[in-house]
């Protein structure tokens, strides 16, 4: 009985001294993993708002052409050589290069 009574005494039981370390894990993976995440989706959002006629976009399967036309959640590009117009979802857009931005590189 005397044993028992010694390992309810002691604190055998989950404690604050167990959970600070889970809660501290959780933190980093927040701060490593999940916040710059976040960040990552707002900027792509704001770019994918941003899309115009006019625009030289890359999609993720490797399409690069020009922006003819915007619709809700599609766009129209026209593809070199021949001037192929093809529609894509505007989720499949990886990059932009706005006319400017062309511009200013020549």
């Amino acid at each position: 009985m005397q044993h028992l009574l010694a390992v309810q005494a002691s604190g055998g039981g989950f404690g604050v001294g167990m959970l600070l370390p889970i809660v501290l894990m959780f933190a980093i993976f927040y701060f490593l993993l999940i916040m710059p995440q976040q960040r990552r989706q707002k900027k792509w959002q704001g770019m994918l708002d941003q899309l115009k006629a006019g625009d030289k976009v890359t999609t993720s399967g490797g399409l690069r052409g020009t922006v003819m036309a915007l619709k809700d959640d599609s766009l129209h590009l026209r593809v070199p050589p021949n001037n192929i117009v093809v529609e894509v979802t505007k989720a499949s857009v990886v990059s932009v290069s706005t006319t400017e931005e062309d511009v200013k590189g020549k």
